[in-house]
């Protein structure tokens, strides 16, 4: 062999070593990134375990641990535990958290819009909320919304239609609003003080103290599964089922955008899936729950469920209207969202009315 060739030959050789290095150097910087295991925290603004609301995030950690073989695990704090309740956004913004659970009208000092991606009064139900948020651009406004803080959003569960509450006296008018103490947030709060009530926030540790003790009149919460835990039929004689306040109460998840960047695509569907699980199921439950809760109250604790009278509805109704435009004409984050849901809701409800409202009518 002449030198010419021997060295073609020597080249040659080289250059396919080399390549093979470089095939398994890559094949094994591939395995190493899939194999990577990243450590969340979750913080909440609800108790540890608290039932319904606090179990979702519990289910969330839970499934993304077996969907991803322990790749991503996450470790959930209850409110106190990491941070207090009310801190949860802030704690998630700056990263000392990966995720936070709560609802996003907690949020509204920051952003007054925050309120219509919890409940609006008189506003759509649970199936027509999340139909707006995942197929009517709803998600993508929330994510606009909390974009300036590094957060991205996600609906994170759903009560349902939310009971009007409990109350010290019966309430047979509009006038029996005035000068009530009741905690009540979000736009439901905006609205029972323009309608004269004095709107209190108290965390909801603290609602059967202040019941007890005075403090406040009267509190909606969130229905008879965790009414009927926290005990408020011993403290209060009026219970009203009038759905107006929240019809659908969707709480969330937060995630810091940089933490869920850092995530392979793999790991950031399952996380993605995961979220989806946990909104779906939490309404499966609180029905199932509630309307067991329900005959506890009544047939076991003798608790008597009445409903507001027409003239109560209608002005709480009317002045829903005000208050969202008045919100709508002050803040431009809000006439955007507002749009949107309004114009949602307004052929959803159209549809609806010939279906959903329709049967629950005939079937009595």
């Amino acid at each position: 062999m002449n030198a010419l060739k021997k060295s073609a030959v020597i080249a040659i050789s080289l250059m396919s070593l080399l390549s093979a290095c470089g095939e398994k150097q890559q094949q094994e910087s591939g395995e190493v990134a899939q194999q990577k295991t990243y450590k969340w925290k979750l913080v909440t603004t609800w108790p540890k375990n608290f039932p319904g609301l606090g179990m979702g995030p519990e289910k969330f950690a839970k499934h993304v641990n077996e969907l991803s073989n322990g790749r991503l695990t996450v470790q959930v704090f209850g409110s106190g535990q990491l941070v207090p309740g009310f801190e949860v956004f802030d704690t998630v913004k700056n990263g000392t958290a990966q995720m936070g659970h709560g609802a996003a009208y907690y949020w509204t000092g920051k952003m007054e819009a925050s309120s219509f991606f919890t409940a609006v009064p008189f506003g759509m139900n649970v199936t027509e909320t999340n139909a707006w948020l995942y197929y009517g651009g709803g998600l993508e406004l929330w994510q606009k919304l909390y974009k300036p803080f590094g957060i991205l959003p996600f609906p994170g569960g759903n009560t349902g239609g939310q009971f009007a509450g409990w109350f010290n006296k019966e309430i047979n008018s509009i006038d029996d609003l005035n000068g009530l103490k009741m905690r009540i947030g979000g736009i439901g709060g905006k609205v029972f003080k323009e309608a004269g009530g004095l709107p209190v926030q108290i965390a909801g540790g603290e609602i059967f103290s202040s019941l007890q003790s005075g403090v406040i009149d009267a509190t909606e919460w969130v229905g008879p599964y965790n009414d009927l835990a926290f005990g408020f039929y011993k403290t209060s004689k009026y219970y009203y089922s009038t759905v107006w306040q929240e019809p659908s109460a969707t709480l969330e998840f937060i995630i810091n955008e940089q933490a869920y960047n850092e995530l392979p695509k793999d790991l950031q569907a399952m996380v993605t899936v995961a979220m989806r699980a946990v909104n779906d199921d939490m309404l499966n439950e609180y029905t199932a729950r509630s309307a067991n809760a329900l005959k506890v109250l009544q047939e076991k604790h003798g608790v008597q469920v009445k409903v507001f009278p027409p003239e109560v509805i209608n002005k709480l109704r009317d002045t829903t209207d005000k208050v969202i435009k008045d919100m709508a004409a002050e803040n431009e984050n809000v006439a955007e969202i507002w749009s949107s849901y309004k114009a949602f809701y307004d052929d959803v409800k159209a549809y609806h009315g010939i279906t959903e409202q329709a049967y629950f009518e005939n079937r009595q």
